[in-house]
């Protein structure tokens, strides 16, 4: 392979707590019920607003504008406070790099939250292109971002693998006619991930270096 592309949330970086407290204080400031940390495992996934769409209650869909406002304040000053790198990325993403492979993320989030947070845990010279959702392009799964990315680095269809931990990355894959590898280290289960189709699955990070590089 000669290009990796990684979501982002449940696959390099645990940031569930901290789109939590985003999330909850959005509720909080509305007077609406809070959601418990083990939720937000299936509340994410979509992009930030399929999320508050999913946090508020059917009867509260009127303050949707509200709550992603709330929500994007809180986030924006506090996405680094409980996220973390997972273990043994960092030295994946190194070595795949010392191979040759091309890396890359696309994610659902929003396109300025994803370059910052890539800039602040990863810095700006280890991935070659880094996508997040923005205006005109859909969000995973449909392909539109891998095919950018794969534009972008003129790097072919098969020689291109799609690594994510949730049934969105791995249909992602499948819609743009790429190799996948689904992640157990992140928010979803290896159930899912094998309902989805993934061409390979990975235990621990440095497993991807096996099925990217051979």
């Amino acid at each position: 392979m000669k290009l990796a592309i990684f979501d982002l949330d449940g696959t390099l970086i645990d940031s569930l707590a901290d789109i939590a407290e985003a999330t909850n204080y959005a509720m909080r400031k509305l007077n609406l019920p809070e959601h418990a940390l083990s939720e937000f495992n299936y509340l994410v996934g979509d992009g930030v607003a399929k999320l508050i769409e999913r946090a508020l209650p059917e009867d509260s869909q009127d303050k949707f504008s509200s709550a992603l406002d709330l929500y994007n304040y809180y986030y924006n000053n506090n996405y680094t406070v409980k996220t973390y790198v997972y273990n043994d990325i960092k030295e994946t993403l190194n070595t795949l790099k010392k191979n040759g492979v091309e890396l890359a993320v696309a994610s659902n989030k929003t396109h300025g939250f994803t370059e910052n947070i890539i800039n602040h845990y990863f810095g700006d010279e280890l991935f070659s292109a880094v996508f997040g959702k923005s205006e005109g392009r859909p969000v995973k799964p449909d392909p539109a971002i891998v095919m950018a990315v794969m534009d972008k680095l003129n790097i072919s269809a098969e020689d291109t693998v799609m690594i994510g931990d949730t049934c969105i990355d791995i249909k992602t894959g499948k819609n743009a006619g790429i190799k996948t590898i689904g992640c157990l280290w992140g928010f979803r289960t290896l159930e899912e991930l094998v309902s989805a189709g993934a061409d390979y699955i990975a235990d621990k990070p440095s497993d991807i270096i096996k099925f990217v590089c051979g």
